[in-house]
């Protein structure tokens, strides 16, 4: 593939954008500049540098960020920051044959929730993450402002009715680590989920952490606000994972 090809499909700029940073001698393979925007590499293992900046290419993108609190997942925030500020500018660029550029995050998380979130520009893993006949288990850690009792649990685990919908609402798996700790597994996403779930019970969400998705789980080594690159490994355990599979530590 050509070298300004290479570069747009990265999310460098457009093709006369990516040509031109070439043509200015700022694009190195292998620490040797590159001159000619027409130069042909195998992306395979391709790594460059831009402007200084390094990169590996993908052909596409699956990311794990660990969201912090006061973020927003949406590309026009309301009220406060967007969690795409927290990526390089490419990975926000990159093309996509829809409306929107860059990586989207698969579902979202409230603002004040943190944890685990994917992000891709694969259209089919969103679509397929984001389904709810595939039941791909969630998994939230949960402060209350009441103890949880054995009839809460239970409650949850045999499901409750929210306002906007009479199907009752149960959680795959529900577990009282602490009084005011609630290690809730859900597998479908509605508006405020965890927070109404426990309204229903005459409980109070005082924090929600989103802990795991599927066979992945948040790396302990990923502070807030940082992101990693998803190995292929884990990309495919996330496209089999079903709430009947047994969990698996993917984390590094």
């Amino acid at each position: 593939m050509r070298i300004d090809e290479i570069l747009y499909t990265q999310g460098f700029g457009t093709r006369r954008v990516c040509a031109g940073l070439v043509q200015q001698g700022l694009v190195r393979t292998a620490g040797a500049v590159v001159a000619d925007p027409a130069a042909e590499f195998e992306t395979e293992g391709l790594r460059f540098t831009v402007q200084g900046t390094e990169w590996e290419y993908h052909e596409k993108a699956y990311l794990l960020l660990h969201k912090p609190a006061g973020t927003e997942c949406s590309q026009k925030p309301s009220t406060y920051p967007s969690i795409y500020t927290l990526l390089p500018s490419p990975l926000r660029l990159r093309p996509n044959k829809g409306a929107v550029q860059g990586v989207q995050a698969i579902g979202r998380l409230d603002q004040d929730t943190t944890g685990l979130l994917l992000l891709t520009d694969d259209g089919q893993f969103i679509h397929r993450m984001g389904s709810p006949k595939h039941h791909v288990p969630k998994v939230y850690e949960v402060g209350t402002k009441h103890a949880i009792d054995d009839t809460q649990v239970a409650r949850l685990l045999a499901g409750v009715v929210l306002d906007d919908d009479p199907r009752p609402v149960r959680a795959a798996a529900c577990e009282a680590v602490a009084p005011q700790h609630l290690r809730l597994t859900l597998t479908e996403g509605k508006y405020h989920q965890v927070k109404r779930m426990l309204a229903a019970v005459g409980n109070r969400v005082e924090s929600l952490h989103r802990s795991r998705i599927g066979p992945l789980a948040l790396p302990e080594d990923l502070a807030p606000g940082q992101w990693r690159w998803l190995e292929p490994a884990q990309v495919e355990a996330l496209r089999t994972a079903r709430a009947s599979q047994p969990e698996n530590r993917l984390s590094r």
